[in-house]
């Protein structure tokens, strides 16, 4: 009743405007979000799948207890924390296989951190294999590293001064372990730490080029600085983590590897595959913990695409995306350091209390498609939306729906 109603007030179709009040879900925040309409299933159909469901649980429950582990206090799509049957937990008897089963209990994965272990492997779904059980093996971990063997030092006055330039004081540097590569080049080397153990380093150049040490695992950087943070920022590249901290937000981490040049694919790839986006997977202990997730990237192309990509894998219902302060009439500031530099902390910390101008990315091209049907532009709830600059960060309840006199469908 309430889509027929709407769509006599929007003289368009009701199945095109269903498509539209699905885009506008007050949970997606800005992102792009198409709900499917529902559909009639039989009770014997659904009688049918749950009944399979059970047997698919009871077989895998059955190949992982055959392998020793425990999984009765296993929740679908979480990772859960288990004792290791291979290892015991080795010298710190704790539980350290990472255990995850899928949502529709038929299918499973593991691997154990103890480093002198390594087991992992899978159980898929519809296995051909004679006891189920796949890619079963030592996993390989990388090396341990040292600031020794990686010839590090600490940072010189050249880049001190370069990074007072882009106002990152010498405390902030020391607290997140930036140094430089001993030699004769000036090479920045922003140290990847978890539990205060250093796992990885990505190096700089003054000339922005940039490199990985190989065989590292890749986590977020600064991980160890959200392990406790229910609300965390994520942002695109190390020196914009330090900007965010600058402006008092210590719960921020950074993406390894910077953005895409677009979003990949319409389905996301199985965990297994999904190698670009891996330093996701590696921290699920601490991200699957948090509430509310700000997403910081770059204002271009590529990290609007990231934000999309990360929002997808993390969950829509708690990202916020932060969009940067206007340059000029034409164009925003690009980055947090951008911010940072020409505007100082304070506005920093504004443009990240304070998300602006979310809504827009999904109003606009919806004011294209019902140009000839709907008289949206010339309504004043939706020019008075469009002309607003921000709204809090803190207000959970907003929802677009009532910016464009629609309130009444939510």
């Amino acid at each position: 009743m309430l889509i027929g109603l709407a769509a006599t007030l929007f003289r368009a179709p009701p199945v095109t405007l269903y498509t539209f009040i699905s885009r506008l879900s007050p949970n997606s925040h800005g992102f792009l979000t198409i709900t499917p309409p529902r559909l009639f299933i039989t009770a014997a159909s659904l009688r049918r799948d749950e009944n399979k469901e059970v047997d698919d649980y009871a077989e895998l429950k059955e190949k992982v207890e055959n392998l020793g582990i425990c999984c009765n206090s296993v929740t679908p799509e979480e990772y859960t924390r288990l004792m290791c049957p291979k290892c015991k937990g080795g010298r710190s008897m704790g539980k350290c296989l990472s255990f995850h089963m899928s949502s529709k209990r038929n299918s499973a994965l593991w691997r154990c951190f103890n480093i002198e272990c390594g087991w992992a492997g899978q159980i898929p779904h519809n296995s051909t294999a004679s006891d189920g059980v796949h890619q079963l093996g030592r996993m390989n971990f990388p090396r341990i590293l040292t600031e020794e063997s990686l010839k590090l030092e600490p940072l010189g006055d050249m880049l001190t001064a370069y990074f007072s330039k882009r106002m990152i004081s010498k405390d902030t540097l020391k607290r997140n372990h930036v140094m430089q590569m001993a030699g004769d080049q000036i090479i920045i080397a922003f140290t990847y730490r978890r539990d205060g153990i250093l796992i990885g380093c990505k190096y700089r150049t003054l000339e922005k080029r940039f490199w990985q040490e190989k065989g590292a695992d890749k986590v977020l950087y600064g991980l160890d600085d959200v392990r406790e943070a229910d609300e965390i920022i994520i942002v695109e590249g190390e020196i914009d983590k330090l900007s965010v901290e600058e402006a008092g937000f210590p719960n921020c981490v950074s993406v390894p590897n910077g953005a895409p040049q677009g979003i990949a694919s319409k389905e996301l790839l199985p965990l297994e595959e999904d190698t670009r986006f891996s330093y996701l997977w590696n921290c699920n202990e601490c991200l699957e913990k948090v509430s509310r997730i700000v997403l910081a990237t770059d204002g271009d192309l590529p990290g609007q695409a990231l934000a999309e990509e990360l929002a997808r894998r993390l969950g829509k219902e708690r990202c916020w995306q932060v969009c940067w302060p206007k340059k000029d009439e034409l164009s925003s500031y690009k980055d947090a350091n951008e911010v940072l530099v020409n505007l100082g902390r304070e506005a920093l910390k504004e443009a990240i209390e304070f998300l602006r101008d979310i809504f827009p990315t999904v109003l606009d091209p919806l004011l294209e498609t019902y140009a000839s049907v709907s008289n949206i532009t010339q309504d004043e709830n939706a020019k008075q939306f469009l002309s607003t600059p921000r709204f809090p960060f803190s207000k959970v309840s907003y929802s677009p729906l009532d910016h464009l006199g629609l309130g009444f469908l939510k």
